[in-house]
């Protein structure tokens, strides 16, 4: 993919290539498993029916809704016009209960995450839920310096403004037009999960594509690849290229399903040793070597030499954290 031939064209090409996170329900239960500040836990699609309070929509159209999939109940909703105002309402509930999530006072996982990764990087998440945004907003220190964001299924503090084709956080205006931002869509019947008919995820995808065609790290955390998303899967895959076409890149997945089975989900995507998995995403590479996994990845593998992790201060208060990352962001900025 890179014509490149001295080394140190190499490690520059390698440093300049974007670290990808892709986040899946699993990771905000990882970050908050007493639920949030209030105390609201974080759905899978498994449990969502009994999480999200929409038990009263669904009974009200008398659908049996125990045990079962939300996205196959949300496609049988679809699928009957005559519940139209059933699944209006049921996407009212959805949308409230994940609008009114909030941070915890203290740091959480993802404040750790969107503090670890560079501008240069890419986070993608099919979550609903706003911390990313909340935890990138609170954190301002990185303001000017934080990962790009992409909503793969849309988000409930995301927004975009149509007639200027600019994305921003729901409730704020488009600088351009001056129009209030519209929200993010966030279902999708699952036989029609080509998302290219919505211009904002249809955005989010393109971008993610990029992002997988030109990473030199990818990290998996807490996404299943559940049978309704094989499309998406099948989009990445082609992006990256297939694992025989990446003989140096690293795949690291966070899961707590056992090894066999995560590498039967992403062995496409593997190339041969290139890869790691672990229960806890704070024994991952992504954070015992926050914002310089790109340096770390030279010295490793480029250059055979050992390194010692770089753990960021997991029970820091934000004075400390802050104190902590600064001195990297200040090397960044000074082009150490």
């Amino acid at each position: 993919m890179y014509e490149v031939s001295t080394r140190d064209e190499i490690e520059q090409v390698e440093m300049e290539r974007p670290h990808v996170v892709l986040l899946g329900a699993g990771a905000s239960r990882a970050a908050f498993p007493t639920g949030d500040a209030g105390g609201h836990p974080l759905p899978l699609m498994a449990d969502f029916t009994e999480i999200v309070p929409i038990g009263a929509v669904l009974e009200r159209a008398g659908i049996d809704y125990c045990g079962r999939n939300f996205e196959e109940l949300y496609a049988e909703l679809c699928d009957r016009s005559d519940l139209a105002g059933v699944r209006e309402d049921l996407e009212a509930q959805v949308f409230g209960y994940f609008t009114s999530l909030a941070l915890p006072a203290e740091p959480t996982l993802y404040d750790h995450l969107v503090l670890s990764l560079r501008r240069k990087d890419v986070i993608a998440t099919f979550n609903w839920d706003p911390f990313l945004i909340k935890a990138i907003r609170r954190n301002k220190l990185i303001h000017g310096s934080h990962p790009f964001i992409l909503f793969l299924h849309g988000n409930v503090a995301a927004a975009y403004c149509h007639q200027d084709n600019v994305h921003g956080v729901r409730g704020a205006r488009c600088s351009r037009s001056g129009n209030r931002f519209e929200p993010s869509r966030l279902l999708f019947p699952i036989k029609e999960k080509s998302y290219e008919n919505d211009p904002v995820i249809a955005d989010a995808w393109r971008m993610a594509r990029e992002a997988f065609r030109s990473a030199f790290m990818v990290t998996i955390f807490g996404y299943g690849a559940p049978k309704s998303d094989l499309s998406a899967i099948r989009l990445l895959d082609e992006a990256w290229g297939g694992a025989e076409q990446r003989p140096m890149e690293q795949f690291e997945i966070i899961d707590v399903r056992p090894e066999d089975e995560l590498l039967a989900t992403w062995e496409s995507f593997i190339h041969t040793h290139h890869y790691e998995t672990h229960a806890n995403v704070y024994e991952s590479w992504l954070f015992n070597h926050p914002r310089r996994s790109g340096e770390a990845y030279i010295n490793q593998y480029l250059e055979a030499k050992f390194i010692n992790d770089n753990p960021l201060p997991r029970d820091a208060g934000f004075d400390e954290l802050w104190a902590w990352f600064n001195r990297l962001i200040d090397h960044e900025r000074q082009g150490s």
